[in-house]
């Protein structure tokens, strides 16, 4: 069961607070949803009966509002939104329809093309999840989960769903799609602990043979994640670095000048003190990564995502050297940071 978040007022651990509300997870490319005539909602597994919903029918009932902070992952949190909907429970209930006594997990699968999926314990959805399909008074936009998501507030926000198209009651869990891709911890709560990451993703042979590696191209892609480790002593060998997935791993004072890290996964990675003059991040994931005293001279950050991701900090000195830095087409910057980057580099592009 959830228990009582602190007063709005405060932030879990390692959270920035936003206005905006970034894109997370996949984006609109990977959603895959019928027309809106064949779009229905399916409910079934260990339920009383089985439903099946479509959009009209959802809307018809989906009329409350929430008020509710979200945290993200990546290391932001929006305090304060507003979703309309219904809650999972008002839902069931409203359809007649009850768990069976042997449901304890509920399924949220997605219209995506890789059926994104995640899972939560029945009892915290029945107290925490809606249906939601709008935010802050508008329709939800595609990239953030039109027609329909689910919202669970006291969750790391990848336990809440996009392009929601199935609700299934289980007796067993079933890890989601996150959770069994890229480590994220399926308790995913916020607060005590903060239970963003399982440990453990490489044994330590494997870590010391990626250290002393001349080529990195068995290490590429995301089943070779390397998740919360110490790669403070690597010297790569190569500066051909693209696709590594090296996820809130320490990198401080590492020196990758030059390197190509395109389309690498950073996210939430710590290059303080880090040497990434001329580097090459286009694409790359660097969501929630720590740029602070880190050398950017000329590096190429074009189309990255930057959600979370930290050049500068509030009310302290400095902050990265980002001369001839390029940024194009770049997305996610929470205010402060924009205002860095543009205050130091003008309009990009």
């Amino acid at each position: 069961m959830s228990q009582p978040e602190p007063p709005s007022a405060s932030l879990p651990p390692g959270q920035i607070a936003t206005r905006k509300f970034p894109v997370v997870g996949e984006g609109e490319k990977a959603a895959r949803l019928p027309a809106l005539d064949d779009w229905r909602l399916v409910l079934n597994g260990l339920v009383s009966r089985r439903a099946e919903l479509t959009l009209p029918d959802v809307l018809a009932l989906a009329r409350q509002e929430l008020a509710a902070d979200i945290h993200c992952v990546t290391g932001w949190s929006r305090l304060g939104m507003s979703f309309t909907g219904i809650p999972l429970a008002g839902l069931l209930g409203a359809l007649g329809i009850e768990p069976l006594p042997e449901a304890r997990f509920v399924l949220f699968t997605a219209y995506s093309e890789r059926d994104h999926d995640t899972s939560l314990p029945l009892g915290l959805a029945l107290e925490d999840t809606w249906l939601v399909h709008a935010a802050d008074g508008r329709p939800l936009t595609l990239e953030h989960g039109y027609p329909l998501r689910t919202v669970t507030p006291s969750r790391y926000f990848y336990k809440s769903l996009k392009w929601v198209r199935r609700i299934e009651l289980l007796a067993e869990d079933r890890l989601g799609y996150w959770e069994r891709e890229s480590a994220y911890h399926n308790n995913a709560d916020p607060w005590p602990g903060d239970q963003r990451y399982t440990t453990g993703s490489q044994d330590r042979k494997t870590i010391e043979g990626f250290l002393a590696a001349s080529s990195y191209v068995p290490y590429r892609g995301p089943k070779k994640l390397f998740l919360s480790v110490d790669l403070r002593s690597w010297a790569p060998a190569t500066r051909d670095l693209g696709n590594l997935h090296l996820k809130d791993c320490d990198l401080r004072g590492v020196r990758l000048d030059g390197a190509d890290l395109r389309g690498a996964n950073l996210t939430r990675s710590n290059f303080e003190g880090a040497s990434l003059a001329g580097a090459d991040l286009r694409e790359a994931d660097l969501e929630g990564a720590s740029f602070l005293d880190a050398d950017l001279t000329g590096a190429d950050l074009r189309g990255a995502f930057l959600s979370a991701a930290r050049f500068c900090e509030a009310g302290a000195p400095g902050g990265s050297r980002i001369d001839a830095l390029r940024w194009e087409g770049a997305t996610g910057l929470l205010e402060d940071q924009e205002n860095y980057l543009l205050g130091l580099l003008g309009q990009p592009g």
